[in-house]
């Protein structure tokens, strides 16, 4: 679908009369850094020292959750009972510390170009993660130094409930004082998807990972790339549409 139908078809499911970015949300993990494959062996390193089973496939459908929220979620449906918040805590320090031992995630490639075309638009960047990881929140200020405001960032740490909550990316407008039609939100994940579309955000879905484009569909994204580069080349073209 191209861009002019995508806009018009998202003002027509919401209701709205126009469309007006002004700001742009991006996810972190999988969007800014190519750090997933990290997290995928951390998640399932760790989850088999609790004696919970995650396959690393499994982290790509789960992303987006808050990490207590997504062991949560695994002990319910494997060990039929709630974990407390200390249990869950205390589990999801092993997976940090798992991730701790990985390489540093490098930037996925096309997204600092395509950051600086939205910057000379006038548009504001800002971040919204389920991740409350301080190696890579530290690291944010130092890959896209004068890309990013400390004070437009949303982590696990702002929110009571983490995606597919439309919460996190409802704390990101407020953050950056604007309405649902005045954003945009960069996912790749289906639950960060769910989040977006939940928050009424034009939804562009970049799919880095393994999952089918299809999922990040189903969810309601209006826009799919098959890369982050694809999505830069693309910029000027959708840029023209609003």
């Amino acid at each position: 679908m191209s861009g002019p139908a995508c806009i018009e078809r998202y003002l027509q499911q919401h209701g709205f009369e126009s469309f007006h970015p002004k700001a742009v949300l991006f996810d972190m993990d999988g969007v800014l850094f190519d750090s997933m494959p990290f997290h995928a062996v951390s998640w399932h390193e760790a989850m088999a020292q609790c004696g919970l089973s995650m396959q690393p496939e499994d982290a790509y459908k789960y992303e987006g959750m808050r990490g207590t929220e997504t062991i949560m979620l695994l002990a319910r449906q494997q060990w039929g009972r709630e974990l407390t918040e200390e249990e869950a805590a205390r589990f999801y320090r092993l997976k940090t510390e798992c991730f701790a031992q990985c390489p540093p995630a490098q930037r996925m490639e096309g997204v600092e170009q395509l950051m600086r075309k939205m910057r000379d638009c006038g548009l504001t960047i800002s971040v919204v993660t389920g991740s409350g990881q301080h190696t890579l929140l530290d690291r944010l200020e130092e890959a896209f130094g004068g890309l990013i405001d400390r004070d437009k960032i949303v982590t696990a740490f702002d929110v009571k409930q983490g995606k597919p909550s439309p919460e996190p990316y409802l704390a990101g407008l407020r953050k950056c004082h604007v309405q649902p039609w005045e954003a945009m939100v960069v996912e790749n994940a289906p639950l960060g998807v769910r989040a977006a579309v939940g928050a009424k955000i034009f939804t562009v879905a970049v799919n880095t990972g393994p999952l089918p484009n299809q999922m990040l569909a189903d969810e309601g994204a209006n826009l799919i790339y098959g890369s982050m580069t694809a999505f830069n080349n693309d910029w000027n073209n959708l840029r023209r549409n609003f």
